[in-house]
């Protein structure tokens, strides 16, 4: 079985039911994800041996999102145990016009105040095949700048291939603390993901000519941001995804990737949202995925797609979708019928 690690941070969601605004509700349902959680999950419903990287309390919360990660199947065995408190963040489902939002509570929490000592990367990385992290980690703290670096490093160093998504987080950092960080560790980067805005706040890419909230794509543009991006940081791969927001509702949904040779752009899917949250990890963890098993750039790309265009059916940060039912929609199953 192939041995894929990720490491972040998993945090306690808690969401107001159904589409109640944060002020009318009065209890939450609590779920457990984070971006780097949500590719170790979609990767063992995948069939590999995922493993998850982080450090949390010993306390019972801590304890409950290390059951909630083993309840599908991914190995928890380096997750160091220790500090004060899990990151928590609030979730309001938006709908129609109106956007969805989230709070963060994740100050100090147990991966933030971390230290590279706490993990053996070297045992963590042995006889793996990829690493995946996201730039959310980074952002946390200056403790997470650290570890993320020290682990990016081991993994190159023990022959492991590196897969970053860019995932800039406005409430965590400014772009020029991003792009300060951010732009070093590319050195160790083998397949990068990123939107349009990730690319110019995180690296310095401006997407000129781009505007996300128009409902339209300038797909010459984003393949010009792509070829620069792999010149300059020598990346094997670079994909975005492409999200036309028609509505907090309604989406748009496909992607592109540029392999060096070729520019690809997928299939789009015309998405009724249930909860979007969690869609970028899903297509970083299925087009990892599509490149682990052999699939050339193309079909990886079109089944990172589908898994994330399923993904916002599925309430929750998981996509809980295998790979038999993303590959049913790559092969153009989109009916939603019964299945008997």
């Amino acid at each position: 079985m192939t041995k894929v690690v990720t490491m972040g941070e998993i945090m306690l969601r808690l969401s107001t039911p159904g589409y109640q605004r944060f002020v009318q509700a009065n209890s939450f349902d609590a779920i457990y994800g984070g971006g780097e959680a949500n590719v170790a999950v979609s990767l063992s419903n995948y069939g590999y041996e995922s493993y998850f990287v982080t450090k949390l309390p010993k306390h019972e919360i801590g304890q409950a999102a290390v059951n909630e990660l083993r309840r599908y199947g991914v190995k928890t065995d380096y997750i160091a145990r220790g500090g004060e408190r899990v990151g928590i963040y609030f979730s309001e489902t938006g709908a129609s016009m109106r956007p969805s939002k989230v709070i963060y509570d994740r100050s100090n929490s147990s991966i933030a105040e971390a230290d590279v000592a706490d993990f053996d990367f070297n045992e963590i990385f042995k006889e793996a095949k990829w690493f995946h992290i996201s730039g959310i980690t980074p952002a946390i703290s200056a403790k997470g700048s650290e570890i993320t670096k020290a682990a990016m490093k081991a993994a190159k160093e023990n022959g492991v291939t590196v897969s970053v998504d860019l995932n800039y987080r406005k409430k965590l950092w400014t772009p020029e603390e991003a792009q300060k960080v951010m732009r070093e560790l590319m050195q160790y980067v083998d397949v990068c993901i990123g939107n349009e805005e990730d690319a110019s706040l995180s690296l310095g890419f401006t997407p000129k000519g781009l505007d996300v909230t128009s409902g339209k794509l300038d797909i010459k543009g984003y393949e010009k941001i792509l070829k620069e991006m792999k010149e300059e940081f020598g990346f094997k791969y670079v994909a975005s995804s492409l999200r036309e927001s028609y509505s907090a509702s309604d989406n748009g949904w496909s992607a592109c990737i540029y392999d060096g040779k070729e520019f690809y752009q997928s299939k789009k899917y015309d998405v009724r949202i249930v909860d979007r949250v969690g869609g970028g990890d899903s297509f970083a963890a299925g087009l990892i995925h599509g490149l682990l098993s052999g699939r050339n750039t193309k079909d990886a790309l079109e089944f990172g797609v589908a898994a994330s265009a399923l993904k916002h059916t599925v309430k929750g940060d998981f996509n809980l979708m295998s790979e038999a039912e993303v590959q049913n929609l790559v092969d153009g199953d989109a009916s939603g019928r019964v299945q008997r």
